[in-house]
């Protein structure tokens, strides 16, 4: 069993605890990988003492503080679906000031929402379904590769291609030295030299549809992820984001906890 998975079996902590950004990741607070950098800031401490190892064990989050406040208990885990719109970062802040998703989130998002963190990333010119969760270790096994969770993408692309170039794909391919594993592949419909493709994968490497339909001579004009795991796009506005039920939140852990 790999790890995320034993931890998504039960809540309750084993009985010497667990590690600190483990239990922040899982309160909301951050990234396992971005609570250990607040960690190696100085910015978390335990009964007034600053830590400097995110190594340490903790059986419930009592005198932790985070830039000096408290931390709150975990909250149950929720998932929000948001329509990304192109030209928007994934990320809290851009150092080149170009707006990010939290500049939509504000408007789209109800009042005493808790902090969200994104699953996963979205280019700044892609859109579509964008997931977003308060619980650290949900995002952490979700984005995981093994996992195994597709994720399905609408390209619109510019060039020649037939549909057994797109079949090969289901063997993976290789690109520059990066291999990119089965990626299945459909021509959906065509005006000119413009295609529709769908297409869906499971690892999700950085910028994977764009180089792999380059690679095949094709130019990508817009893209558009539609599904993530049985979560759908399907008719949100662009822009707006929508609370996923807490019954199928369940049933999808359920369904990690199974694989």
């Amino acid at each position: 069993m790999t790890p995320f998975r034993a931890a998504l079996m039960s809540d309750k902590l084993p009985p010497d605890g667990d590690r600190i950004a483990k239990l922040l990741a899982r309160a909301g607070v951050a990234s396992r990988r971005e609570i250990e950098r607040m960690i190696a800031e100085g910015r978390v401490a335990l009964d007034g003492k600053l830590l400097d190892t995110p190594a340490v064990k903790l059986t419930s989050l009592k005198g932790v503080t985070v830039d000096g406040k408290p931390v709150a208990r975990a909250e149950a885990a929720r998932l929000f679906a948001f329509h990304k719109p192109s030209g928007l970062i994934t990320a809290e802040r851009d150092p080149g000031n170009r707006p990010t998703i939290y500049t939509a989130l504000r408007n789209a998002l109800p009042k005493g929402t808790p902090r969200l963190m994104p699953v996963g990333r979205l280019d700044f010119n892609t859109e579509g379904l964008l997931l977003l969760t308060n619980d650290g270790e949900l995002k952490r096994a979700m984005e995981l590769p093994a996992s195994g969770i597709p994720r399905t993408y609408r390209a619109r692309a510019f060039g020649d291609i037939t549909q057994g170039q797109l079949d090969d794909l289901m063997h993976g391919v290789e690109i520059e030295g990066v291999r990119y594993g089965r990626i299945e592949a459909d021509l959906e419909r065509s005006s000119g030299r413009n295609r529709w493709i769908v297409m869906t994968l499971t690892e999700g490497k950085n910028r994977e549809v764009r180089r792999v339909l380059e690679h095949l001579g094709l130019q990508v004009s817009r893209l558009l992820r539609t599904a993530y795991g049985p979560f759908q796009l399907l008719d949100l506005p662009r822009g707006q984001a929508v609370e996923i039920k807490q019954v199928e939140v369940e049933r999808f852990r359920k369904g990690l906890r199974a694989r």
